[in-house]
């Protein structure tokens, strides 16, 4: 399959406000984007996608007949639709509001007003989720890197699972926290661990811990992804624990190739 382009993308854009969607289909114009569908209520952008479906949804957050996280599962819900990014645009600043979105496995958030370059950026977050290019390592087969992806939430597991996927990593097994995690590292050896920081029962610093002081296990490269801020006391605390990177929510496919490139060897 080729890869598509900027040009290429069929865009749906959920907007409620008549100015803001002409203010951001003209910026999508000037991206070069050639096919936008515009609409203006949840319920339309169902059936603009469920009618000839998408390449890349860019939604608001707030309609009169929902928000955007019933659209956005909507879309990862479905099987046939679930490989689709989503970009939510939002002058929504509260974090609380924002995380259901970074769990759910969003593409990109970008606030309102956003510059063109934070546009621009987000369309090729979202097209090297699209595009398949697999990962070329010195030291590994690409094929046969055993990944261990540990996250509560299974929007965001399959977010990063389609990920890392479309890198050609395909020996993936999913823990829903960190105590599930340890089970499978004590019957199984794993090249990589890709944990999120949040979760119940055992969280992401509490296995880390576990992984970098046992003997059998010290040599795993971490992956810690989160959506905490990267100066936070969290994260410091996190970075003592030998977690070799930290990845921010959401999971963006160029920043993830260059860690597994200096982790794995390219």
């Amino acid at each position: 399959m080729d890869k598509l382009s900027i040009a290429d993308l069929h865009i749906v854009l959920v907007e409620p406000s008549d100015t803001q969607r002409k203010i951001i289909t003209t910026l999508l114009l000037k991206e070069n984007v050639r096919e936008i569908d515009a609409v203006s209520s949840i319920e339309e952008a169902r059936k603009a996608i469920e009618s000839h479906s998408a390449d890349l949804v860019v939604s608001a957050m707030y309609f009169e007949d929902g928000t955007a996280i019933e659209l956005l599962k909507f879309i990862k819900d479905n099987p046939q639709y679930a490989t689709i990014p989503f970009m939510l645009v939002s002058s929504e600043n509260r974090m609380v509001k924002l995380e259901e979105f970074k769990q759910a496995g969003v593409a990109a958030i970008l606030p309102k007003p956003f510059e063109p370059l934070h546009l621009s950026r987000a369309l090729r977050a979202s097209l090297d989720l699209i595009n398949h290019d697999e990962l070329d390592l010195e030291f590994f087969d690409v094929h046969e890197v055993r990944v261990l992806l540990v996250d509560d939430s299974r929007l965001a597991r399959n977010h990063i699972r389609r990920v890392l996927e479309s890198m050609g990593l395909k020996k993936i097994t999913e823990a829903e926290n960190g105590a599930m995690a340890l089970t499978h590292i004590k019957d199984t050896p794993f090249d990589l661990v890709v944990t999120d920081y949040n979760m119940p029962e055992m969280d992401g610093r509490e296995l880390s811990e576990f992984i970098r002081f046992s003997p059998d296990t010290a040599h795993i490269p971490i992956i810690m992804v989160t959506s905490e801020s990267s100066d936070s006391m969290h994260m410091a605390n996190i970075q003592q624990t030998g977690v070799n990177a930290l990845c921010d929510k959401p999971f963006e496919p160029t920043e993830v190739r260059a860690m597994l490139a200096a982790l794995l060897g390219e």
